[in-house]
């Protein structure tokens, strides 16, 4: 199998101590593409080095994480945007707008991820849009900046059928991981009524384990859990789940 993880955070601290290994047994499982989502100014130095490491693998995204959105976060985009002018990215992401931890920056994480939109229509890549409890507050924004340019993924998608359709309404495909594969992860439930067209998957490691692994590090390898869960969902095999959503995957990424 040709798999590929849209989401994973290789440069993570969970990982100092095997990055290699875990990398290595990612591949041998088929795990062949890894899309590096970016989180502020801090992790970029050890986003190049993996893209240096493993240059046939690692696609990186640019971008300022909802959740690092601080006082800061005007000078954190002006960074975003001087390694977009530099160099080539992927995807902008991961962006959006994060309410379960802390609601005081909320203006300022609109703000930004405003911004971020427009800077993936000037340079005509997709978002990854990492959204937790402001489903209506990402859709607002999704309704304003709406258009033919705009697309990406819904990463780790965990909402119902409705906000499902809506977010696909907004040329979006869904990231799909670990929690497709929790007992009250709820979107089992309905995810097979979506064409897999829409789908692609991802790991969200070194968080979101899938079962049998919930509760402890996740790491690309553990797609295959994944990719199994979906396959009986979909009454297809493994190899058709892994085939279609690496196709998917190329249509947003371009490559």
């Amino acid at each position: 199998m040709n798999i590929t993880d849209t989401h994973t955070h290789l440069y993570a601290e969970e990982f100092d101590i095997d990055r290699d290994e875990m990398i290595q047994r990612a591949i041998n499982n088929g795990v062949t593409r890894f899309f590096i989502p970016a989180i502020d100014s801090n992790y970029i130095q050890k986003m190049y080095a993996l893209e240096s490491d493993y240059p046939e693998n690692v696609f990186l995204m640019m971008g300022l994480h909802p959740t690092y959105v601080k006082d800061n976060y005007l000078d954190e985009l002006q960074i975003v945007e001087q390694e977009l002018a530099s160099r080539k990215f992927f995807a902008i992401g991961e962006i959006g707008i994060d309410l379960y931890w802390d609601k005081t920056y909320l203006k300022e994480q609109q703000i930004a991820f405003r911004r971020q939109i427009q800077l993936a229509k000037k340079y005509k890549l997709p978002i990854v849009i990492h959204c937790r409890e402001a489903f209506d507050e990402i859709f607002e924004i999704l309704e304003s900046e709406k258009s033919e340019d705009l697309f990406g993924i819904f990463h780790c998608f965990s909402g119902t059928y409705e906000q499902a359709l809506q977010a696909i309404s907004y040329n979006m495909k869904l990231g799909i991981g670990g929690v497709v594969t929790f007992k009250n992860g709820k979107i089992d439930q309905f995810i097979n009524q979506i064409d897999l067209k829409h789908l692609v998957l991802e790991t969200d490691s070194p968080y979101l384990a899938p079962i049998p692994f919930r509760g402890k590090r996740n790491e690309s390898s553990y797609i295959v859990n994944v990719v199994d869960k979906l396959a009986s969902l979909f009454g297809l095999s493994s190899e058709e789940i892994a085939l279609k959503t690496t196709e998917n995957s190329k249509a947003i990424f371009g490559i």
